[in-house]
């Protein structure tokens, strides 16, 4: 056997369902296992945290090739949202929390939750746009040293 993992810290960059789940699931398996951990939420990702967004995000349909679909068709206006309600209601009958009741129970475990100081610049945002879950807005250098010592996965 292997050496065991005792940090852990996840990087949203991504601000699609596609995008953050992935992390969400990563970060929930890890305080599961009782592995310290840290979101750290960058550019796009920056809507699972965002107050006015969290509970609006969708499925990324154009150009998707998870999706199987022609690009043309994942265009088709209200394509994103139909392709969105149904991975809603599929990830739902899973037993999968929405992204809102995700972050927060993962939040709740213990788990760090960081926005990149980067991004909230370019996008012009505040820490009052983001939910309350959010720990701090933190450079990239801050989150090395959260990370130190541990895995990072970038999804």
């Amino acid at each position: 056997m292997g050496d065991t993992i005792e940090k852990v810290s996840v990087i949203i960059s991504k601000g699609s369902l596609d995008g953050i789940y992935p992390g969400l699931i990563m970060a929930n398996g890890a305080r599961a296992e009782g592995i310290e951990t840290n979101l750290f939420f960058t550019f796009f990702g920056l809507d699972a945290i965002n107050r006015k967004r969290h509970e609006h995000i969708k499925l990324a349909s154009v150009g998707n090739p998870g999706l199987h679909m022609a690009t043309w068709l994942g265009g088709f206006p209200g394509m994103a949202s139909i392709m969105t309600h149904y991975m809603e209601r599929h990830i739902e009958s899973l037993d999968i929390p929405s992204i809102p009741e995700f972050i927060e129970m993962i939040a709740d475990t213990g788990a760090g939750m960081y926005a990149c100081k980067a991004s909230v610049d370019l996008f012009r945002l505040e820490k009052d746009d983001f939910i309350d879950q959010v720990q701090d807005i933190i450079t990239v250098g801050e989150f090395y040293e959260r990370a130190a010592g541990g895995e990072i996965i970038f999804t």
